[in-house]
Formats: structure tokens, C-alpha cells, sequence
């Protein structure tokens, strides 16, 4: 251009969109910026792009928290979208400024991966039960054939040139009404995660809905609705993300609940229902860590002539003498109790008078059943068979050297026990005590 110029002349061979004729424009100079509106524009779009950015790193935390597939597709949607911006406003002409034919293929490529990961993201983040079955196995063909309209028209723009733009537009509309259909029938199953996907997704809906019609009807103007897309960007974005994490917070607590239910279960299952104490399961699955603990010793209880007390009182009334032996444990930080099943009981003990706590205990149940049981004709004994564990033995070896000491406590005439472990006497525990206290 010269100040001897006066016109310039300009032919366009066969174009391959009604729109490259209807939006071209001479500008005098390549630039990305030629105005305050353009400049304007061109910071909401970089300050849209720096969101989009930053939404990609909060997916990557989420992702770390919970390994779900929805999240990697939204930060393909993300993404995708962020990349189309970059490529259809004057960013891109900004940072690389690229052939007019690689912007062309990289932003059908684009709109196939943005159309492509939304319809896997809805796929995977509507709640299982909460959209039609039939429509959610489509969605996938639909992302499939997104990617491949797109991947076709970029790479073979000028087959069938006269038609191929219009048949290209044409053939999402299909696409379009699938995904209509289904977030329509997930809201109307009540599904929490459809209705910030409808929120986010209505304008790029409604863009996509313009440029389908101005693109297809002959009669209508081209309409790329730039302003309309990139606000539904910053709807998709914001509100696709809400969704996100309101379904990371409702996952976190049905997997919270879920989580205390097997805890219960898992507590209702080794607890003995009777007496309230902890059952053989739960001593086996302890053992190792109670063991780590300190806790060394251990005593198995048996009542002397138990079924007696049922064949004569009843079983309701031995199963108040149970309560009342297990009352008589007086569990702590030193002394678990355990009831194995029957009248047979296990008491896991630590510190080195470990045996004195136990024998103390065995020695209580006759007070105790007779205050809380009374009727009974003559006193619930028990005898007892003490053990310390040596070098690392399990449960199992353990329990075995301590029920023998009990059957030769039995065998001597019960109420009595039998131990490896030397009991102090209530007399040199006195004198201990009055020793420290002096």
C-alpha cells in the first residue's frame, strides 16, 4: 500500500464457508490489537483463558483426592475449551501467529475434542440410575463421531467444497438433540449434578444452536456468536466446576457414611451382644498391636459349674450372672476383657502386676453376681489359668499355654488359678504403696 494506491482487488476462489465471505475483512496491517474494543476484548479473553488455566491445576488436586473418570474429562473439556479460545481470538496471533489454514484445522479439530469431552464428561458425572439408560450408552457414539466429523473436515476441507461446511454443521445436529434429550431427562430424574451442568451449558447450547441454524438455513446471515461463546465458556467453567465439587463433597460423605456403617459393622461383629465385651474375632485381629502396646499377659476365665446355674435358675438367669462377671472385669488402660463364647472369658493384661489384676478380678465375681443376681443358691467361683507370652508367639500359642494352666486349676478343685507368673499378695502390694507414699 502506497499513497499512489487506489484500489485494491481482491478474488476469493471457491471459498469452503459462507461465513469467510461474510466476516472478511482488508486490514492494512497484520496486527492482533488495532483498537481500545480490541483491546478491551482481547484482556476478557486472556483473563477467560487464565481461569480456564487454573481450573485445569484444581482438577489435578481433586484428582489426587478422588480417582474419578468424570474429572479427567472435564479437564478434557476444560481444556479443549481453553484451546479454542486461544485459537479463535486474536490470542493466538499474539503468541504464534499461525498460517490462516493451521488456524482453520486446529479450530475444527478443537470443536470436535470440546463437543467429544462434554458428552463424555455428562456420560460419566450423572449419577448412576439418574438418566435413561438408552441415552446414556449414545453418548459415547456421539463424542466418537464428533471427533471424526472433525478429524474428516480438517483434514479433507475442500471435498465436496461446494456443500461440505453446510453437511458438516449439519451433521452435530443429531449430536445436539442427544444431549438436549439428556440432560432433560436427568433433571427430570432428579439429578443433582445435571442442573449445574444445565445452568453451565445453556448459552454454549444456545451458540451452538445459532450457529447450527445461521449455518444451515440459506436464507440466514452466518452468526459465529463469538461474544455468546466465550460467555459460555465462563458459564461452562463456573458452573461445570461447582458441579465438580458438590459431587466431590457428596461423594466424600456417601463414602464417609459408608466408611462409619463398615466400622459399625465391623465393631457389631467382634462385640459379644450379651455382655457388651469384645468376642474372639476381635482379640485375634487386635492381638499384634495390643502385643506392641505392652500388653503381655494373658487370662483365661472359666465359671466353675455354670451350666448348673442354668439347668436350675434358667438361662435368663445366667445370662445375668454373665453381665455381672463381665461387670466384674472393671476394664481399663491396663486390662482388656474378652469373652470367647459360654461361660469362658479372656482377660489381656499389661504392666508387672499384670497377674494381681487379673486375680483380683477372679476373686470379685462371687461379690459381684451375688449383689446384682441374687437368688442364687451358692456362689459363682471361676477359675483361672495366667500365661506371659514369650518372644514374639501369637494368640493362638499364647491361649493354648494359658487354657492348659486352666484345666490344671480345674482339675485341682476350681476356684482357684494357675499360673507361670507369681501373683503379689494383697499384703505386699499394701506395703509397696505405703513404701512409695513415704
Amino acid at each position: 500500500m502506497t499513497d499512489a494506491t487506489r484500489q485494491v482487488v481482491v478474488a476469493i476462489d471457491l471459498p469452503s464457508h459462507r461465513m469467510t465471505l461474510e466476516r472478511a475483512y482488508l486490514a492494512p496491517v497484520d496486527v492482533a490489537v488495532d483498537s481500545i474494543d480490541d483491546m478491551q476484548l482481547l484482556t476478557f479473553v486472556a483473563g477467560l483463558a487464565g481461569m480456564l488455566a487454573m481450573l485445569l491445576i484444581f482438577n489435578a488436586a481433586f484428582y489426587r483426592i478422588l480417582r474419578e473418570p468424570f474429572v479427567l474429562w472435564h479437564s478434557a473439556l476444560t481444556l479443549s475449551l481453553l484451546m479454542t479460545i486461544m485459537t479463535s481470538s486474536t490470542l493466538s496471533v499474539v503468541f504464534f501467529d499461525p498460517p490462516a489454514m493451521t488456524l482453520s484445522w486446529m479450530t475444527t479439530l478443537l470443536f470436535g475434542m470440546t463437543v467429544a469431552s462434554g458428552a463424555m464428561f455428562t456420560y460419566s458425572f450423572i449419577e448412576p440410575g439418574l438418566m435413561h439408560p438408552a441415552l446414556r450408552r449414545l453418548l459415547p457414539y456421539c463424542a466418537a463421531s464428533a471427533l471424526f466429523l472433525s478429524a474428516f473436515h480438517a483434514a479433507f476441507p475442500f471435498v465436496a467444497r461446494p456443500i461440505q461446511s453446510t453437511a458438516y454443521t449439519a451433521a452435530f445436529a443429531p449430536i445436539l438433540i442427544i444431549f438436549i434429550l439428556s440432560m432433560i431427562d436427568a433433571l427430570r430424574r432428579g439429578s443433582r449434578a445435571a442442573k449445574f451442568q444445565a445452568v453451565g451449558y445453556t448459552p454454549m447450547i444456545a451458540v451452538g444452536l445459532i450457529r447450527l441454524v445461521t449455518g444451515v438455513v440459506p436464507w440466514f446471515e452466518s452468526i459465529d456468536a463469538t461474544l455468546a461463546f466465550y460467555a459460555g465458556c465462563l458459564f461452562e467453567a463456573l458452573f461445570t466446576t461447582l458441579g465438580v465439587a458438590d459431587r466431590f463433597v457428596t461423594m466424600k460423605r456417601e463414602r464417609d457414611r459408608a466408611r462409619i456403617e463398615a466400622d459399625l459393622l465391623e465393631r457389631l461383629s467382634e462385640t459379644d451382644p450379651l455382655t457388651g465385651l469384645l468376642n474372639r474375632r476381635a482379640i485375634e485381629g487386635q492381638f499384634a498391636q495390643l502385643r506392641a502396646d505392652g500388653f503381655a499377659t494373658l487370662a483365661v476365665i472359666d465359671l466353675d459349674h455354670f451350666k448348673s446355674i442354668n439347668d436350675v435358675n434358667g438361662h435368663a438367669v445366667g445370662d445375668a450372672v454373665l453381665k455381672a462377671v463381665a461387670n466384674a472385669f472393671q476394664t481399663g488402660p491396663d486390662v482388656r476383657a474378652y469373652r470367647l463364647g459360654g461361660e469362658e472369658f479372656v482377660l489381656l493384661l499389661r504392666g508387672n502386676d499384670a497377674a494381681t489384676l487379673a486375680e483380683r478380678r477372679r476373686q470379685a465375681i462371687p461379690g459381684i453376681v451375688a449383689s446384682t443376681v441374687p437368688g442364687l443358691e451358692r456362689p459363682v467361683t471361676a477359675s483361672m489359668g495366667v500365661a506371659d507370652t514369650f518372644g514374639d508367639e501369637g494368640f493362638e500359642k499364647l491361649y493354648e499355654r494359658a487354657d492348659k494352666l486352666l484345666y490344671e486349676a480345674k482339675s485341682a478343685g476350681r476356684n482357684r488359678t494357675r499360673s507361670t507368673i507369681k501373683a503379689e499378695t494383697d499384703l505386699e502390694i499394701f506395703v509397696k504403696e505405703q513404701a512409695f507414699a513415704n
